[in-house]
């Protein structure tokens, strides 16, 4: 069972993505034809025959907006997969982290509460994949001054999830 809970992107913010995406394009959806692409609305993989979007995110911005922070340069936004149409979204009671895949690369980055990256660590997904990112992100908060952690891939930089305190 993991110890922190991994936030997919909120239904409201998917409905204004599903529209025009934190970059100002409008959506462009496709049929998955290969499956396997790691879909930020309900935190798993996609199917053959999802229909899907590949949209521009801006995560911290969209939690400095919830917060106040004011991320400055820190803002960055980034291509992330996500269905179409409203999915039933993230499983209720998750087994293990999403994506997690053992070998694969992360960053776990480190934001304080104006968002600001105040460290974080490469992660290769070990055999043990929710040990591995509980005892990161037990790193993490152990820094009071962290308020949240993105998780992205290294291969491409793109966004999987959020955790908070």
């Amino acid at each position: 069972m993991t110890q922190h809970i991994a936030r997919a992107i909120e239904s409201a913010v998917l409905k204004e993505l599903r529209d025009t995406d934190d970059a100002g394009a409008a959506r462009t959806p496709f049929t998955d034809t290969g499956g396997g692409r790691p879909l930020r609305c309900c935190l798993r993989p996609s199917t053959v025959g999802d229909r899907i979007t590949l949209v521009s995110y801006a995560p911290l911005r969209r939690w400095a907006a919830e917060t106040s922070a004011e991320p400055g340069a820190y803002d960055e936004q980034g291509p992330v997969f996500i269905h179409a149409e409203e999915c039933e979204g993230p499983a209720a009671d998750p087994a293990g982290y999403p994506f997690a895949r053992s070998g694969a690369l992360r960053a776990v980055r480190r934001y304080d509460s104006e968002g600001h990256i105040v460290g974080g660590r490469l992660l290769e997904i070990p055999e043990a994949a929710d040990k591995g990112f509980d005892e990161a992100f037990a790193e993490a908060f152990a820094d009071p001054e962290v308020a949240l952690v993105h998780v992205r891939a290294v291969e491409f930089g793109c966004f999987h999830f959020e955790v908070r305190r």
